[in-house]
């Protein structure tokens, strides 16, 4: 089980958490109409380290330092809900069909002792009120950091305590170096 935070802090955090993220998937425009496809992901967990959300923070909102520690986006990464994940349906209602995953035999459990590279399985404290759930790390991207500073306050849930947080980063930063084979 992890340890988690429910007070804000001014900022946005490596490991907070935040609810009902929008996520604009795609665009497009005919004849002068402009079509939008979103995607509003129940749960979002930030990966982007820490040191680099403090110095853009802390540069952004002082017009007497220079502007090039503020970065341009954030990654996240959505939390889906385990129970969906073992059974292949934490995408459904974006038409996409995945895999089921036993929870009480191979691979699910090794999904749940967080041994399997792409995924990072999450034991809320009951008091969170966050029901278990996996990190897809194949399934990251990134948001605009006005976006997120503008829901911060509304739709903040909670931040993974430091040494979690530290984890999922480790374990992020595995899989993105791992050398891809055919």
């Amino acid at each position: 089980m992890i340890k988690v935070k429910t007070d804000p802090e001014e900022r946005v955090s490596q490991g907070n958490i935040y609810r009902q993220v929008e996520y604009i998937e795609s665009f497009s425009e005919d004849e002068g109409i402009i079509t939008i496809s979103k995607i509003i992901f129940p749960y979002i967990i930030v990966l982007t380290q820490d040191c680099d959300l403090s110095q853009d923070f802390k540069f952004r909102f002082d017009s007497s330092k220079t502007q090039d520690k503020l970065i341009l986006s954030v990654l996240v990464a959505p939390l889906y809900q385990a129970d969906l994940v073992y059974t292949g349906q934490h995408l459904e209602k974006l038409g996409k069909k995945m895999e089921p995953i036993n929870k009480n035999r191979s691979p699910g459990h090794i999904l749940v002792q967080n041994n399997n590279p792409r995924y990072h399985h999450l034991q809320f404290p009951e008091e969170s009120s966050l029901v278990p759930s996996i990190i897809d790390f194949k399934h990251y991207f990134s948001l605009n950091v006005e976006y997120l500073l503008n829901i911060h306050k509304t739709n903040f849930v909670c931040k993974v305590s430091e040494l979690y947080r530290e984890d999922i980063s480790q374990r992020f930063a595995s899989f993105l170096s791992r050398i891809g084979l055919p």
